[in-house]
């Protein structure tokens, strides 16, 4: 987490952080995600890299945020990079919520979705975690965060505190 340190609140920068599902590890199912032991009351940070090298992580930085199905958007957050992982190695951009919406975190057995608005999402992914897409969206008032806006995915962590 040390790139992730000043933009995290200080009560996370002072826990150990631990990898709760890798797609390398755990295969790619968002039903096994789910089921990876991120509590919802606990935050956790989601990266990704896609097939082309990028890496568009999120993070979701609210006790109510972690990821689970769900009909409706939960918490507070940010969309950004990420703890310490193969995975990161992007510079560093952090997209706050803007208050325009709560659109934070929702989810089903076919997709989950971090931020949105007018019909966008700031990042989404299958339920087999193959595919996903970035859109600017309203939360966070985000850049698509791949060089496309719908990509493949190569990897996936999901990390929480320990």
């Amino acid at each position: 987490v040390p790139q992730l340190g000043p933009q995290l609140p200080p009560r996370l920068t002072q826990q150990p952080w631990h990898l709760l599902y890798s797609t390398g590890r755990d295969g790619f199912s968002l039903r096994t995600l789910y089921r990876s032991g991120a509590r919802p009351d606990s935050p956790a940070l989601l990266l990704i890299r896609d097939t082309e090298a990028q890496v568009p992580p999120a993070s979701s930085q609210q006790p109510t945020a972690g990821p689970r199905r769900t009909r409706a958007g939960m918490g507070t957050g940010r969309l950004c990079p990420s703890p310490r992982s193969r995975l990161s190695a992007v510079p560093m951009q952090v997209f706050r919520w803007t208050g325009r919406n709560d659109f934070f975190v929702k989810g089903d057995v076919n997709l989950l979705m971090i931020g949105g608005g007018s019909g966008r999402f700031g990042l989404w992914l299958d339920g087999d975690l193959h595919h996903g897409g970035s859109q600017p969206c309203e939360t966070f008032d985000n850049e698509t965060l791949s060089h496309r806006e719908e990509f493949c995915i190569q990897d996936l962590e999901l990390w929480g505190p320990a």
